[in-house]
């Protein structure tokens, strides 16, 4: 039976959940929520595989080396290698471009950034999976966007239909939106949608068909659970946003976005 919802971003791996993760599981079960658990280096990702083979049979995983992680730590292909045949791992990242952190002037922090993405894209098109994209801009910028986007473009042509996945947490513009979905890149979508109004004309814009809902847990909780510890089980609320903006029936978009996010990470 398919799930009523799929979280396709959240960190059920991580410490916020060491005293509850059980309880945690035993909700999402209890809600028809699958999600996929996103790795975030190659310690973390280890973590995440192994766990989601010990959880229940609609948790899922992505391996990969955060952008803001590349500080400290390079793509060990090999490492990585070992992970992304494991069973119920569907795809690559969470990889990307974040400038918001570092200073617009730190050339070779955004020079580890690209080699990291670069090599993460290859990786991902050599396995034949979706890339799981973090992409956050300079404030006031879409720097970020713009960058990734000639990273991409790049790789479109030899890559082809390979070259896939979705831009988590999508904050650019009308605009940046159209460049993605030109790509067949879909658009991921958060908690923030809930209570801000930012995302409307993005989110009323893009095909429903390119379109997934994710919750981030357990960071940027949805109304009415804002400033608490976010869960897979909320993304039902980011649904109904969706279907708020977009004027369509909760349910029918319900099914829509659990086939989308079938559909990019291939599960059965």
């Amino acid at each position: 039976m398919n799930p009523k919802y799929i979280d396709t971003h959240c960190h059920l791996q991580f410490s916020s959940y060491d005293k509850d993760r059980f309880d945690v599981i035993e909700r999402m079960k209890g809600a028809g929520v699958w999600a996929i658990v996103v790795g975030t280096d190659e310690a973390d990702s280890a973590e995440a595989v192994e766990a989601i083979s010990l959880w229940s049979e609609g948790i899922f995983a992505t391996v990969g080396l955060h952008p803001s992680e590349t500080a400290t730590q390079v793509f060990d292909e090999k490492l990585y290698h070992a992970l992304v045949h494991r069973e119920r791992v569907v795809g690559v990242g969470e990889c990307g471009l974040d400038y918001f952190r570092i200073a617009s002037t730190d050339a070779e922090a955004k020079r580890k950034q690209k080699d990291a993405f670069e090599q993460q894209i290859d990786f991902a098109v050599e396995h034949d999976l979706p890339l799981m994209l973090h992409i956050r801009s300079s404030k006031g910028s879409h720097d970020a966007y713009d960058d990734a986007l000639l990273m991409l473009r790049a790789h479109a042509r030899a890559a082809g239909e390979k070259l896939r996945g979705t831009s988590h947490f999508f904050a650019g513009s009308l605009e940046v939106a159209r460049q993605f979905l030109e790509m067949g890149f879909m658009l991921s979508f958060a908690g923030p949608i809930t209570f801000a109004r930012d995302y409307d004309e993005v989110i009323r814009s893009a095909p429903l068909d390119m379109i997934l809902p994710e919750t981030d847990s357990p960071f940027a909780a949805p109304a009415p659970y804002r400033g608490k510890r976010n869960e897979p089980i909320y993304v039902g609320k980011v649904v109904e946003r969706i279907a708020a903006v977009r004027g369509g029936a909760a349910e029918d978009v319900a099914a829509n976005l659990v086939r989308n996010a079938m559909k990019l990470f291939r599960i059965a």
